[in-house]
């Protein structure tokens, strides 16, 4: 962020030394040691998510409810939506910068700052929920995820996970490929590409902005989360096809990441009641999607007769090959880009081929 953005923020925020300075004042390193547990800190979050929405800014709020209890109050985390404090997309250099401590939001949105850091949201065909934390928190994905987030002063920390989406709302029938070709769409990260590749538009837009942008024309086609969010948005109200399944978002990892030099100046004991309240918040957000999204799914159909579809198989293909060509280039741009790749690929390989036996197999044996 350039200085001149962030004095913008002087009027809602202090520098960093203010931010994270504790209402005790500034105090010797020997006090400081012997002292730590009787301090407090305030500390600000700022999300890419309208304030409370169900799931994202729910779990957001969540995770802020979560530090603070098990902190015992030594931690005070205040949460602002979208707009509140900065713009929804200029979160990561607040936080970066200073103008907070914390941001909430999910990684794909930062491919600006840095291609690769996509890796660590969600690709398309690629890792589900379950493979995603299994990479992250025991097959070095935190630790590439820690080097690639380094070089902007930022902590990243798995902080929710939406599950496998769904394909969006359409406003044509997806019948061929031809469909494709000139839709314009609001779908992020390498989503976009692939749509790209296949003849659309991609387009990236907050979630406070889809609703006015499907009604208005302004896009053809949106994808968001899944029945449980999108029911929320209002959706069914402007489009008519509701699409399955989420090939571009398999399993997207939501993130917190905290400024490296706010995360720094807490004691031990408080830095992990940050980072595992984050592990009780990646866990607790999956699970409230899994039970609340066939509700809202049977409400759409049921009640607002929305008409589900399933993509067409030779559409699929195609976007499952174009995915491969997308994923591939960028894990070739750079050494760290690739040493990510080749970890995300090589752990993916292993998953299925476990899944394979386990999850698969089993699910196929359910269905009879």
């Amino acid at each position: 962020m350039q200085r001149r953005k962030f004095l913008q923020y002087a009027g809602v925020s202090t520098a960093l030394g203010g931010l994270t300075a504790c209402k005790g004042g500034s105090e010797s390193e020997a006090t400081k040691t012997t002292s730590s547990s009787n301090k407090t800190w305030e500390w600000r979050m700022v999300t890419t998510w309208p304030k409370n929405f169900p799931g994202l800014g729910t779990g957001a709020e969540f995770l802020a409810e979560q530090i603070n209890v098990m902190s015992n109050g030594r931690i005070h985390v205040k949460v602002y939506g979208a707009g509140e404090l900065v713009p929804a997309f200029e979160i990561f250099d607040a936080v970066a910068n200073g103008a907070a401590h914390m941001g909430h939001g999910s990684a794909y949105y930062w491919k600006g700052k840095y291609p690769a850091l996509q890796f660590f949201s969600t690709t398309p065909f690629g890792m589900t929920a379950m493979e995603m934390n299994a990479w992250l928190y025991h097959g070095g994905g935190m630790e590439l995820w820690q080097k690639a987030y380094d070089q902007f002063g930022l902590v990243p920390m798995a902080a929710g996970n939406t599950g496998v989406q769904m394909a969006g709302w359409f406003n044509k029938e997806i019948n061929s490929l031809d469909d494709l070709k000139g839709l314009k769409m609001r779908i992020p990260g390498l989503g976009g590409e692939v749509l790209k590749r296949a003849g659309g538009t991609p387009v990236n837009l907050p979630g406070g902005e889809l609703f006015t942008s499907l009604q208005s024309g302004n896009i053809d086609a949106t994808e968001w989360v899944g029945p449980y969010n999108d029911l929320a948005f209002g959706f069914h109200k402007i489009a008519k096809y509701y699409y399955y399944p989420g090939w571009h978002e398999p399993g997207t990892t939501l993130e917190c990441f905290i400024n490296k030099s706010a995360f720094e100046e807490l004691p031990e004991d408080l830095q992990s009641i940050v980072t595992n309240a984050c592990r009780v918040a990646n866990q607790d957000m999956l699970t409230e999607y899994i039970a609340r999204n066939n509700d809202a799914l049977d409400t759409l159909v049921n009640d607002h007769q929305v008409e589900l579809r399933e993509l067409p198989v030779e559409v699929i293909r195609k976007l499952a090959k174009l995915s491969e060509e997308v994923t591939s280039e960028l894990g070739h741009t750079d050494p760290l880009a690739r040493e990510i790749f080749d970890s995300y690929s090589n752990f993916s390989k292993k998953s299925r081929a476990w899944f394979d036996i386990s999850e698969r197999a089993y699910l196929n044996l359910r269905m009879g």
